[in-house]
């Protein structure tokens, strides 16, 4: 189990080379990471352990009742789930069913738990195996070894050169690699809300307010609150079981099924539901930044600035107004990689060649000069 744990920990390694935003990381390596640990620990639980325990009569044999009550699914009876435990019923859920005039409330979720957690980890980290692809290695491409900074002068020297050479006669043509990023930012937004819905899908239209509900258990008065969580992850719940008798007439059984898994299906779940809302919320601020960033060029001198402290203003100045927003974000990607001192120089060289050639053609512009 620890060995599957550690091939987890190698399978989701963030890179030394910083492509992305620390929020966007949390989608690819935290979420993934904690979906993948809590399908692993589920799967062990159903599949070594033993899932359900059902009381059975001496003329059903156990592993039978236990296989068709596992596969048919289990269900509790809605009215009795406000009904005091040890009064008027034994557990929330389990009374007399009266003939089918209380509704049921069916539970077939259970067996689907770890390959829908594992499922869901997939589709957190396909934003960053899209990114990846599109991103082609280029930051590591174009850093050279300069984020260690000890290197000989004139090997600094020429990887420098290289790298504003690089620059220069590709100003202007990095937006489309920039916007590909937003959009595996967006995707990346759109899957942990697409994420929310499925899983209140999976749960039958209850997991959307989980949280809120649990809060409000927790504050509501001892006598009259219902748990929300027995409500969703019961530990008992109903088992009927038909088969023929003696004489060719049909038999029905009424079991009841003790759930252990649901102990720990429950603290899965109020977890993602916390983690999903914060994910949301974090990744909500980072779109409506880029947004900014996009339309707002004061913004980007003003972020660089306040990133790059050792960077003269005026020289971000000419290097915004002068390039694109594909070039600015390049530029900062670098800049969280690159030793500082090597990024301060090469956008100074940067910037006065970009001063120097102010009423000159400028690669992939005409001879104009646009500010976006």
């Amino acid at each position: 189990m620890l060995d599957i744990f550690r091939g987890l920990k190698n399978l989701i390694k963030v890179s030394h080379v910083k492509t992305d935003s620390p929020v966007f990381r949390l989608h690819y390596s935290i979420t993934v990471m904690i979906l993948m640990s809590f399908s692993l620990i589920i799967t062990t639980r159903q599949y070594v352990g033993n899932p359900i325990d059902c009381v059975h009569t001496k003329d059903i044999p156990e592993d039978v009742l236990n296989t068709y009550c596992w596969i048919h699914s289990t269900y509790a009876l809605k009215s009795y789930f406000h009904k005091k435990q040890g009064v008027s019923v034994p557990y929330p859920g389990i009374g007399n069913s009266d003939g089918d005039l209380h509704e049921k409330k069916h539970y077939k979720y259970y067996q689907w738990v770890c390959f829908c957690l594992f499922f869901q980890a997939i589709l957190f980290y396909t934003p960053r195996w899209l990114w990846k692809s599109w991103e082609g290695g280029k930051i590591h491409a174009l850093i050279m070894d300069l984020d260690i900074g000890i290197c000989s002068e004139a090997e600094k020297k020429q990887k420098k050169k290289l790298l504003l050479d690089y620059l220069w006669e590709n100003l202007r043509y990095h937006n489309w690699w920039a916007y590909r990023y937003y959009v595996c930012e967006l995707l990346a937004l759109i899957n942990v809300i697409g994420q929310m819905f499925l899983m209140n899908r999976f749960f039958d239209g209850e997991f959307m307010t989980f949280g809120l509900d649990v809060i409000q258990y927790m504050e509501a008065d001892q006598e009259d609150r219902m748990d929300p969580m027995i409500y969703i992850f019961p530990r008992m719940t109903k088992c009927t079981f038909f088969k023929y008798g003696s004489s060719g007439e049909v038999e029905k059984h009424d079991a009841i099924c003790i759930l252990p898994l649901n102990v720990v299906n429950e603290k899965i779940y109020i977890f993602l539901w916390f983690w999903f809302i914060l994910l949301t919320l974090l990744t909500l601020l980072t779109i409506i930044y880029r947004v900014v960033i996009i339309f707002s060029p004061r913004m980007r001198v003003y972020l660089f600035r306040m990133r790059f402290r050792l960077v003269r203003r005026d020289a971000i100045e000419i290097i915004v107004r002068r390039s694109k927003m594909g070039d600015w974000f390049l530029l900062y990607l670098l800049g969280e990689n690159i030793d500082t001192v090597i990024f301060r120089d090469v956008v100074q060289d940067l910037a006065n060649r970009l001063g120097h050639n102010q009423h000159h053609r400028v690669p992939g512009l005409k001879g104009e000069i646009q500010d976006a």
